[in-house]
């Protein structure tokens, strides 16, 4: 369950961060709410999720999933560069994250 907490978390984070960019300094409302909301539950499900997982990998996993994730929305979204550097260093990010997992226990 901690780690569906926290895989659920980074989701958030995603949310939030690509949020920041919509909410522009916070001066668009619905963006701002939207931005606020997914902050506020992305920390209360790291907060859970740490109860039972270690602090390093719980907050290591969840700015990966977060970094990862933003990057593609990016790249997707925001047409940001998609250099094969930049894909690289995002696939170590996640055999990272992955590496974290099965080596929390």
């Amino acid at each position: 369950m901690a780690w569906l907490s926290l895989l659920l978390a980074g989701l958030l984070e995603v949310v939030w961060a690509i949020g920041l960019k919509y909410s522009q300094n916070f001066t668009k409302l619905t963006p701002s709410i939207i931005t606020l909301v997914a902050l506020v539950g992305s920390f209360l499900l790291l907060a859970q999720s740490m109860r039972s997982l270690p602090v390093g990998t719980a907050y290591a996993v969840w700015t990966g999933i977060g970094a990862v994730g933003a990057t593609i929305v990016g790249i997707i979204v925001f047409k940001e560069p998609a250099g094969s550097l930049r894909l690289i260093s995002l696939g170590l990010i996640i055999i990272g994250i992955i590496g974290l997992k099965f080596g929390a226990h």
